[in-house]
């Protein structure tokens, strides 16, 4: 079996459900005994977040490109980034190893592409929802239309992500508040939604959302595990 790498931490929290993930997945392909070949290296996310605060995105991706040529270094054939907001630092941690990086918006705008959806709506950081590094390469790359929700709710939305969830915190009137942004963009005509931040899946499932809910951690996860099992 390959070596996956993995760049994680940010959070821990759902850095588990990946490593959960790609084993359940290994296992199921391979065999009861088998798991995940992998290395994992685990940023200080309180260092991270500080540097996305204060607008210092090239500090941060300096940190992780020196994650990814430790992985290298370790024998990794591929990287994932356990995150949506750090691929802003996609382009810079690719040139810092020669090892790919499974890009995680790719491999969901083709889960998405391939249930047949065309206008999709975006849940995550504030980072994710209106900067261009996530958003554009959806559109661009995949023809998809992209819907956020509007800028009180995306404040919300990221506030909820800092302040709980990355802390494990899961709270009802949480859940409710992203329940009512789901339902308010799939009125808007949204055919499904990116559930665009690792952590988000630990507080909303299927069953609050009318249309189909597309989990990033876990198609990222699997998508990597498809890599390690394949020839």
């Amino acid at each position: 079996m390959k070596i996956l790498g993995l760049i994680g931490g940010m959070s821990w929290e759902s850095t588990a459900e990946y490593y959960r993930i790609i084993n359940e997945a290994v296992r199921a392909a391979l065999g009861p005994l088998h798991s995940a070949r992998c290395l994992l290296f685990s940023v200080d996310f309180a260092e991270i977040e500080h540097m996305q605060r204060e607008n210092r995105w090239d500090e941060a991706g300096e940190v992780l490109a020196d994650a990814a040529r430790r992985l290298e270094r370790g024998g990794a054939g591929l990287i994932v980034l356990c995150t949506n907001t750090m691929h802003k630092l996609a382009p810079q941690i690719e040139a810092a190893s020669g090892v790919r990086l499974l890009h995680i918006a790719d491999a969901t705008a083709r889960n998405v592409s391939a249930a047949g959806i065309r206008r999709i709506g975006l849940l995550g950081t504030r980072y994710t929802m209106e900067e261009g590094f996530y958003k554009d390469r959806l559109e661009q790359s995949f023809g998809l239309e992209v819907l956020i929700p509007p800028p009180e709710e995306r404040r919300m939305i990221h506030r909820v992500i800092f302040e709980e969830l990355v802390l494990g915190e899961l709270r009802a009137e949480s859940r409710a508040a992203y329940r009512r942004s789901i339902h308010a963009l799939a009125a808007r005509g949204a055919q499904g939604i990116i559930l665009g931040c690792t952590e988000i899946g630990l507080l909303v499932s299927q069953e609050d959302s009318p249309v189909t809910l597309f989990d990033t951690t876990r198609i990222h996860a699997e998508a990597a595990a498809a890599w390690l099992t394949s020839p």
